[in-house]
């Protein structure tokens, strides 16, 4: 499973977090202290999937604290039902560092993000 096709554009926030909509859900939306269950899939600029909750089968449940701050700010921009793709430069992602044996260092990096609930 690849990233859904789109021909809308990103809008860029002022962090540098590019997000677009490809489906709009309804209701409140997420704050940064939330609990939040997705269904989600990121991959590298080349394409390649790193991770994924559809591949495991079942959704993933987390506070909105302890991810990247890229999560936790794309997050706070969706209602329950919106499925959104993120460009997530390395500043909000993993950093300079990266994640050692999974992300590389500075890499930018791209989710399809399902909001199921919070």
């Amino acid at each position: 499973m690849a990233l859904t096709e789109s021909d809308q554009p990103y809008t860029k926030t002022e962090s540098g977090l590019e997000y677009r909509s490809l489906q709009e859900g309804q209701g409140e939306k997420p704050e940064a202290s939330s609990t939040v269950t997705v269904h989600y899939m990121g991959c590298f600029e080349d394409g390649e999937k790193f991770d994924s909750s559809y591949d495991r089968g079942e959704p993933t449940t987390f506070p909105l604290s302890g991810v990247i701050p890229g999560w936790t700010e794309g997050l706070q921009l969706m209602n329950s039902g919106s499925k959104y793709q993120f460009k997530i430069p390395y500043e909000l992602g993993y950093g300079e560092a990266g994640y050692p044996g999974v992300i590389p260092p500075k890499a930018t990096l791209y989710f399809e993000i399902e909001l199921i609930s919070f």
